[in-house]
């Protein structure tokens, strides 16, 4: 065990975070396209049967990320966490195993409800014990895991299935993620800054308090609240709506490998802004504001999107970065919001349940935006306007709940 005087044990904990959101975001998240191409090709079951499991993927983690806390007082941290490796692991052998639709159903149920335990309210999670004042560096890097699975995932699992065939490749990338999720949670996880004689951030100038919940406080009665929830779906809804087909309308354009190095860069993209936003965000900003401002960056891009017509490279490359920029902080940028705006015993609360309602409504977001890609539809124009659209709108919900709001909450209790 360490001692207290061998250094801060947090960065131990956010690069075990990092890991851990590199195998959730790379398996959980970036995984499911890639596998129903794989059983589209593998089963005789219409495209939108298909889909609707994708669908159920998704909608299934976000009812079991609104009961991560309750799990987490239950079970502890490591169990959960490695519980869900295991779901996690089965569910997507299932995928590829499936002999019905049934099956097929089944085997998504495990594979969203196992993911969410590395997902963006766990990270948040395991991160909350070590880190109050320096917690938007903490989560910034953490959360950069997703983005690095995103990076190495993809391409590993085309060229695994490739080589191995979907069954054979789910059985290796699972084992392995088993393995090492076990031993992060036995060894890392496990530990708390008590029980190394540490406290949060190492020490330092303490956070500011924010103010105790009153007596009976429910989320949905809360202004805030409401207005968090509903911005972080409207703008992940926007950018996995607009991610989920922005290849294939680039590749008419600039062709499918410059589209794929497009891509690429948007993911470096999300780890510059996320970063740059985790380090340098002052302690005192409102997170609102810089939320607000990540969104109207990608807003930005989309009418670059919007104006190149499909071919102006010129304008259709920046478009693409300014997009990026935003994905890493449409994820992170959140959470700390509620940790600025909710006392610390309801933190945990709040965050599960924003990432829950966030999930289940990008768990649609493919299929409403493919619905403007309909034939005999202008396809690119409408799909940019109305992710632009959609993102004003999370602008607005952001800035609905800010601090005038909060200060009026404040002085009735």
């Amino acid at each position: 065990m360490a001692a207290a005087g061998s250094g801060f044990y947090g960065w131990r904990v956010v690069g075990a975070a990092f890991v851990l959101a590199t195998f959730g975001w790379g398996i959980g998240f970036y995984g499911p396209p890639i596998y129903l191409h794989a059983v589209q090709e593998a089963r005789p079951w219409p495209l939108w049967l298909v889909s609707a499991a994708a669908t159920l993927h998704f909608l299934s983690g976000a009812l079991a990320v609104a009961n991560l806390p309750r799990l987490y007082r239950r079970f502890g941290v490591p169990a959960v966490t490695r519980a869900g490796a295991v779901l996690l692991a089965v569910g997507v052998l299932g995928w590829a195993v499936a002999a019905e639709p049934w099956q097929l159903m089944l085997a998504t149920l495990a594979s969203g409800v196992g993911w969410v335990a590395m997902g963006a309210a766990a990270i948040n999670a395991i991160l909350q014990p070590w880190f109050v004042r320096r917690r938007p560096a903490a989560l910034a890097m953490a959360y950069n895991g997703a983005s690095v699975g995103g990076i190495l995932f993809q391409p590993l699992w085309v060229a695994a299935i490739a080589a191995f065939g979907f069954a054979q490749a789910a059985t290796l990338v699972g084992l392995a993620m088993i393995l090492a999720v076990w031993v992060m949670a036995g060894s890392v996880l496990a530990r708390t800054p008590r029980d190394l004689g540490q406290v949060a951030d190492g020490g330092g100038d303490p956070a500011p308090p924010v103010p105790p919940a009153p007596a009976g406080w429910r989320p949905w009665g809360d202004r805030r609240f409401r207005t968090l929830a509903s911005a972080m779906a409207l703008g992940l809804f926007a950018q996995i709506g607009l991610l989920a087909h922005l290849f294939s309308l680039l590749v008419p354009a600039i062709g499918a490998a410059a589209a794929g190095i497009a891509m690429a860069a948007a993911t470096a993209a999300a780890i510059a802004g996320r970063t740059l936003v985790g380090w340098l965000m002052p302690p005192g900003a409102d997170r609102r504001r810089v939320a607000a401002a990540s969104y109207a960056v990608q807003m930005l891009g989309g009418v670059l999107l919007l104006l190149a017509d499909g071919t102006a490279t010129s304008l259709l490359v920046p478009g693409v970065l300014l997009v990026g920029a935003g994905i890493g902080n449409a994820t992170s940028l959140p959470p700390l919001i509620a940790q600025a705006e909710f006392p610390p015993e309801q933190v945990g609360r709040v965050v599960a349940l924003i990432v829950a309602l966030a999930q289940a409504a990008y768990a649609f977001a493919p299929a409403a935006f493919g619905l403007l890609r309909e034939p005999g539809a202008a396809a690119a124009p409408l799909l940019f306007a109305a992710a632009v659209a959609v993102q004003a709108l999370a602008i607005a919900a952001l800035l609905a709940g800010g601090r005038r709001q909060d200060r009026g909450q404040s002085a009735s209790r």
